[in-house]
């Protein structure tokens, strides 16, 4: 997986115009406190996501995102003719490439959920053409998932749903806390998401008239989308 990497944490720099080392012989020092770089992107670092978690505890966090949804087209059939380490190889593979796109464009891989993955672009690196580089890090996934030899001997592919607005964050739960987007913007791309075919991208109206010119030659039609009771414009990337 090839991934850019930064040399300072964006987070810090964009938020508090601290310039922390993630790699090199200068993080070194920082590493030994435990800063490094996060999970969730390893262009941010382990003080944002501190502060990341603690932010969102307030469960009143309402902010601009484009949320995406990708889906393994195909696994669930496959899983059930290989062999099981087989299976889990493609799915390592498919949340790699995923990541690798995600990361490129600056977004943040919240959810990876069986053979799905749910990532947020605008959060906590912030970036006023987001939903532009939310199609772009989708167009990035399904390229290099289509380079993959496992994936188009497999007959296995991708379909991706984007929308774009206001998603509250928060930790949910009780017994269980999950730190989360919800709101109308996540169901809906989650929806489109379920729409799209292998190899496509599907997105919201929202999402087509902000990623401009991105989406210039992106057609749109209606689909009837489960919890919908209206028909919901989407557009082809």
């Amino acid at each position: 997986m090839s991934v850019t990497q930064s040399k300072i944490c964006k987070g810090c720099w964009e938020q508090m115009h601290v310039p922390v080392p993630l790699r090199g012989p200068a993080s070194i020092p920082f590493r030994v406190f435990g800063i490094r770089p996060s999970r969730m992107n390893p262009n941010t670092c382990t003080i944002c996501e501190l502060m990341f978690k603690r932010v969102m505890k307030a469960r009143k966090i309402t902010v601009d995102v484009s949320v995406l949804f990708a889906d393994l087209r195909g696994y669930t059939a496959l899983s059930q003719s290989l062999p099981p380490e087989t299976v889990s190889a493609m799915l390592d593979v498919f949340y790699d490439e995923c990541a690798a796109g995600i990361w490129e464009f600056d977004g943040l891989l919240n959810k990876t959920i069986g053979d799905a993955v749910m990532a947020i672009f605008n959060f906590p690196i912030q970036h006023s053409d987001h939903a532009a580089r939310t199609v772009q890090a989708a167009r990035e996934i399904q390229r290099r998932c289509g380079l993959r030899r496992e994936f188009g001997e497999s007959g296995l592919g991708v379909g991706i749903g984007i929308d774009s607005g206001d998603a509250s964050f928060g930790e949910f739960g009780r017994s269980h806390r999950d730190l989360t987007a919800i709101g109308t913007v996540v169901n809906t791309a989650a929806r489109a998401q379920s729409a799209a075919e292998a190899g496509q991208i599907l997105m919201t109206k929202a999402v087509y008239d902000r990623a401009q010119p991105q989406t210039a030659d992106s057609k749109g039609r209606s689909y009837q989308l489960k919890g919908f009771e209206t028909p919901i414009e989407l557009f082809a990337a």
